[in-house]
């Protein structure tokens, strides 16, 4: 099983350095790209290997699935019962936040990070509560799998036909301080499947014809890969352009920017687009509404304002930072902004306004086109799943 690292190093020993180092809690984060490639399996492993040298570390919420070797590396570990809540007639278990904060161990075992929790927990999603956990100096070794980040979203549906539901902004993993992907090689994962050490006899057949078909892991283990490669990159760029003396640090890079409407059908798979472009470019980005005369609050109709509220609420949670500008003509609008931000790229949904208007120059894409000097425009048109990627 190959490991990709970020360079602080992925040994029990270099995440200890950390700790030690550490006011704020730190984090590292084991990423796969499915089920059964080992993630819990080698959190525990951790786990142990940190006890064993003196080290006050506690299982906050694993998920061993019933699989016999992940229930007996739990063997030895404390562990924080979890909190059980009454939920439509139904005991849900979760971490228990406040027994974990109270009982403030040096590290703590989160599994499922992607998780929402039930109706009534202090936080709407469990990687929320890890950031509860960092921001009160404990350190969180925790797991996911690559299809779970938000900007991936569009991606894995076209690509996969399936709809990920439970999701992580994109910053929360380029926050962590040591990201750790366990790969393994698609035909092992599936005979790890077919012998029963991932899912229950009776759920192999349905798992190998539904999310584990060889060109989905085969999809998915690249995306895994890619990701920690840019992971990676970014680390070393960041480490380079700190290192340089003050006089050396070159200006900035130019930022992206993508042009929101208040009703698109292509919103959210822009702004994951543009996550994605910002995070491969390692720069700043912003997600972009021009409030035209006949777009005013008391203009438009309830639907496109939800839709234009939860399209702020996703660009905030993917990093971006959203401005909202006042003008009767948005293209001038947008590029002035541009121009004055340091903008380079420019990310802008297909028109979907009849032909007609178009043809004679209302079409804000076709006059981006014509008026952009200088920077560089891309047009998104709507995924399908099945399509190719972009």
């Amino acid at each position: 099983m190959a490991e990709r690292v970020r360079p602080a190093g992925a040994r029990a020993e270099d995440f200890l350095e950390l700790v030690q180092r550490a006011r704020r809690g730190r984090l590292k984060l084991y990423i796969g790209f499915a089920a059964g490639v080992g993630k819990t399996y080698r959190m525990l492993e951790e786990a142990h290997a940190l006890l064993a040298r003196g080290i006050d570390v506690v299982v906050g919420f694993v998920e061993t699935h019933g699989r016999a070797d992940t229930v007996a590396k739990l063997t030895g570990l404390p562990v924080v019962p979890r909190r059980k809540l009454e939920y439509r007639g139904v005991t849900v278990e979760e971490m228990d936040l406040d027994a974990l904060l109270e009982r403030r161990p040096a590290v703590a075992l989160v599994d499922e990070i992607p998780h929402t929790n039930a109706p009534g927990s202090k936080n709407r999603k469990r990687y929320q509560d890890v950031e509860d956990l960092i921001e009160a100096g404990i350190n969180v070794v925790g797991a996911l799998n690559i299809q779970h980040l938000e900007s991936l979203n569009s991606l894995i549906e076209r690509e996969t036909s399936v709809v990920v539901r439970e999701t992580v902004p994109d910053r929360f993993v380029a926050e962590a301080d040591q990201v750790v992907n366990l790969d393994l090689a698609v035909e092992d994962l599936e005979e790890r499947l077919r012998a029963g050490k991932i899912y229950p006899s009776e759920k192999v057949a349905w798992a190998l014809d539904n999310f584990f078909k060889g060109q989905n892991l085969a999809t998915l283990r690249e995306l895994a890969l890619r990701e920690v490669a840019q992971s990676l990159e970014r680390s070393a760029d960041n480490a380079r352009r700190t290192s340089q003396a003050p006089d050396d640090v070159p200006q900035s890079r130019a930022r992206l920017m993508v042009c929101m409407s208040s009703y698109s059908p292509v919103g959210p798979q822009l702004l994951r687009r543009g996550s994605r472009m910002a995070g491969r470019l390692n720069t700043d980005w912003y997600a972009v509404y021009v409030e035209t005369p006949g777009e005013a609050p008391d203009r438009i109709d309830s639907a496109a304002q939800r839709h234009l509220h939860s399209a702020i609420e996703l660009a905030r949670e993917l990093g971006a930072e959203v401005v909202r500008l006042k003008a009767s003509d948005p293209v001038a609008a947008l590029l002035e902004f541009a121009r004055a931000s340091n903008v380079g790229t420019i990310i802008i949904g297909r028109s979907h306004q009849p032909w007609w208007r178009q043809l004679f120059g209302r079409s804000v894409p076709l006059r981006l086109v014509r008026e952009a000097d200088g920077l560089d425009l891309y047009i998104v048109s709507p995924d399908k799943p099945g399509g190719e990627a972009p």
